[in-house]
């Protein structure tokens, strides 16, 4: 377990390495000039240039990134180009926001997925199972823009049921939270349903039957148990991409999270923000995936990690 874990953090580290390189070569290589979205279109060429050294835009590409990375290591993300403030504060003023639209999201996905994918998987090949598959095509295969759009005219608009949008109390974080949570629960439908079709072709599940336990008793302490373990792995996928923000649902329903951050950020090539957001990313997803696989491996101890 130790082995593991320490392995897994090399791992990450290298991750975040590679990802910091990769997402700074991709910026420094836009044709958009920070300097010049800075200063304004009516600032001359002295302004914007005195701007450029100011930033340390004038120096070569990889004196940029050994600084950056410098600091990086000191926990400095460095200062927005735009806002001319700290990028870790920035950051952190948007981790709760998006942090309650990921808790609001997993917990539709799993209360939405899992009974239908159970559900499917009991009545294999008949009505409710299509139906259910049904559902999960859409879900998977709808634009979230089109989907958070319909939400807002048909709840919000419609029947006035929720707020148009905008950051609140839970009816505000409903809507984009279902927006995600109906995506989500195609994808969770499927694999637990996927899942529990061959668990439930295992001998243990047949001795359960034949001693005549109740059907609930055989699914949920047998055969549910064995095969939780992938939806274990896609709620931590599912950690990882939500904290690292949703730029369309965030920007539909107006709310303020770590997409609308970046989104921000990425119109004017505020390059500090956008390389910020990546790399506090990469690490929730490394962490958020290390996780997963401990408690996997807690759980079922038959499990080994090399």
């Amino acid at each position: 377990m130790l082995t593991f874990t320490v392995s897994r953090v090399l791992q990450s580290l290298g991750v975040l390495l590679v990802a910091s390189v990769f997402t700074f070569s991709l910026i420094f290589l836009l044709p958009a000039d920070p300097a010049r979205l800075v200063a304004g279109p009516s600032a001359s060429v002295q302004t914007v240039n005195s701007i450029r050294r100011e930033l340390g835009l004038d120096r070569p590409f990889v004196a940029q990134y050994a600084l950056y990375l410098t600091n990086l290591l000191r926990g400095d993300l460095g200062r927005s180009y735009k806002q001319q403030t700290a990028v870790r504060p920035l950051i952190a003023s948007r981790v709760w926001p998006t942090f309650q639209l990921m808790l609001g999201a997993i917990a539709l996905e799993l209360l939405l997925g899992l009974p239908l994918g159970i559900w499917a998987a009991l009545r294999r090949g008949r009505w409710p199972d299509q139906l259910v598959m049904g559902f999960a095509f859409l879900g998977a295969s709808a634009p979230q823009f089109w989907l958070g759009l319909s939400l807002v005219y048909l709840l919000a608009y419609g029947l006035n049921l929720f707020p148009l949008g905008g950051y609140g109390g839970l009816s505000h974080l409903f809507l984009p939270a279902l927006t995600l949570g109906l995506g989500g629960a195609g994808w969770y439908a499927r694999v637990i349903r996927s899942s529990l079709l061959e668990v439930l072709t295992r001998d243990y599940v047949r001795t359960a039957r034949a001693k005549g336990l109740p059907q609930s008793r055989v699914v949920v302490r047998h055969a549910l148990r064995n095969a939780a373990p992938p939806i274990i792995s896609m709620i931590g996928l599912d950690i990882g991409v939500f904290m690292g923000g949703v730029v369309v649902v965030e920007s539909v329903f107006g709310w303020p999270g770590l997409g609308r951050l970046v989104w921000d950020a990425i119109r004017v090539v505020d390059i500090p923000v956008i390389v910020g957001v990546v790399i506090f990313s990469a690490v929730v997803i490394t962490l958020a995936n290390l996780l997963a696989d401990v408690v996997q491996l807690a759980l079922d101890p038959r499990i080994r990690y090399s």
